[in-house]
């Protein structure tokens, strides 16, 4: 009983784990950086402050 039952922590703190790694890369993907922004497209240059 006490194997299943640490399978059942270890699958838990694995999702845990999982979940807040996603959460990390999504607010880092979400957050903007400081400074300049500068695009070269079809439209010419666009520079651009934050």
């Amino acid at each position: 009983m006490s194997i299943n039952r640490n399978v059942l922590f270890l699958i838990i703190g694995a999702l845990v784990v999982t979940a807040g790694a996603l959460g990390y890369n999504l607010y880092q993907e979400k957050k903007q950086p400081d400074g300049l922004q500068i695009n070269v497209g079809p439209n010419g240059l666009k520079i651009q402050g934050k």
